[in-house]
């Protein structure tokens, strides 16, 4: 239990204090200094943030930073803006646990061999690399799995939730034809001051007055990245902010209202949404005038679907079997016509063309990591377990189609951002936090 954990740092440091005081004369003339070997600096509903979870936080944030040519902020503001973003990172990995979100060692080392391969270095160069920057291959495995698991539970509690209508994507398409410059891309910095959910008056104008200092060091000439570092409450806060291209169709009306205004490297005003304060930094702009070709799959599947007969374990296990089969040159299409449960497997598991955005993002994600003819191992979604292969593969101008999937796509970009934003606000407002970072 965690309570045990903050039971025996209290019991250690009260022995220490009565073994002091039981010393003999002769010592107690010759102190020793004491030497705190680690401290509790946040309590999240029932499990702590050590100092030293802290201090190889900062350690990894300050490398990461000096990577990318950012200043860093002062010590005391990168610790606070770093167990902060530790605090809501524990709230969503608690919810993960409680809801039995998992994520396997076998799921895991494919990640990171994925990882290593993208990168172009074997896994042991990999090991290696991490060694020279001074980072356990033990903590990046488990930080691998933690980003895995917020991934997972994002999909799960809001983008595959989120509905877009044919009517929005009408609305949006006579929306953006109708406004000068809603087919431009910008590549933006971002500053984001959080409020919480039913913040009082008072909160309210501290977050502004937050909001307004950062924007003060920001006209003073202080660097937009070291200011981010240092008050941003976005998730690419240590990132300096950056949040690289963005089409402007998937961008806020606040955002692009300001951004059209904007000359390149200039910094917006203190800008109000539902979610806080923003401050914007415009970096480069460009017109949106080339076609845009959509790449397709065409995959087919088998599907066991779980239930109170059928349980995780045994839908798994009979894919892994299938598996088995097809590695030995087992015909897909037959065996999906015997045991998928999915109305495709009359046609054999046959998907037909797939256009991003068509599955729900697991099935897609590892969709398109296999080459054509390649198969998936067992596969979990929302709608069971899978077995997927990739058929074949074009690029396609889909024309008029084409520009409702990217209304669509825009649609569901904005939506996920605004839902996601104002979930992980609500579970952290939920969530017991005690701090102690200021306890000497």
């Amino acid at each position: 239990m965690v309570f045990s954990r903050i039971a025996v740092l209290t019991h250690t440091l009260a022995l220490a204090a009565a073994l002091a005081c039981a010393a003999p004369t002769a010592l107690a003339q010759k102190p020793r200094p004491i030497v705190m070997l680690d401290r509790i600096v946040a309590v999240v509903n029932d499990e702590v943030v050590t100092r030293n979870d802290l201090e190889e936080r900062t350690k990894l944030a300050t490398a990461q930073l000096k990577q990318q040519g950012t200043p860093p902020p002062p010590r005391e503001a990168l610790e606070k803006q770093i167990l902060e973003r530790m605090i809501t990172d524990r709230v969503q990995l608690q919810f993960a646990k409680e809801t039995g979100l998992r994520v396997d060692d076998a799921d895991l080392d494919r990640a990171i061999n994925r990882i290593a391969q993208e990168n172009k270095l074997t896994l042991q160069q990999l090991r290696e690399a991490l060694d020279k920057d001074g980072i356990p291959f033990p903590s990046f495995r488990e930080d691998i799995r933690n980003e895995i698991i917020m991934t997972r539970l994002r999909e799960r509690e809001v983008e595959n939730k989120i509905v877009v209508t044919e009517s929005e994507v009408d609305n949006f398409i006579k929306t953006q034809q109708a406004q000068e410059g809603r087919g431009d891309e910008y590549s933006l910095s971002h500053i984001l001051v959080a409020v919480p959910e039913n913040a009082s008056p008072e909160q309210i104008q501290g977050r502004r007055a937050r909001a307004e200092q950062a924007l003060a060091q920001l006209k003073s000439g202080v660097d937009f990245r070291q200011v981010a570092a240092t008050f941003s409450e976005a998730p690419d806060a240590l990132q300096g902010g950056a949040m690289g291209w963005r089409d402007a169709a998937k961008l806020p009306t606040l955002f692009v209202d300001a951004l059209k205004a904007m000359q390149l490297g200039e910094v917006s005003a203190v800008l109000r949404s539902a979610n806080g304060f923003h401050i914007l930094r415009l970096n480069d702009k460009r017109g949106s005038t080339s076609p845009v070709i959509v790449r397709q799959t065409r995959a087919r599947h088998i599907l066991i679907k779980t239930s109170e007969l059928v349980s995780e374990a045994e839908a798994r296990r009979r894919l892994v079997s299938l598996k088995e089969r097809l590695d030995n040159q087992a015909d897909f299409a037959e065996l999906a016509r015997i045991h998928s449960e999915d109305a495709s497997g009359a046609k054999g598991g046959d998907l037909g063309w797939l256009t991003p955005g068509d599955t729900v993002p697991e099935f897609e994600r590892e969709m398109d990591a296999l080459k054509p003819g390649e198969i998936s191992a067992p596969l979990k979604t929302q709608f069971g377990w899978h077995l997927l292969q990739v058929l074949e593969r074009r690029n396609e101008d889909l024309s008029h189609e084409r520009q409702r999937l990217a209304a669509r796509m825009a649609l569901r970009a904005r939506k996920s951002d605004e839902s996601y934003q104002e979930w992980v606000r609500q579970l952290r407002d939920k969530a017991y936090v005690d701090y102690r970072l200021e306890e000497r």
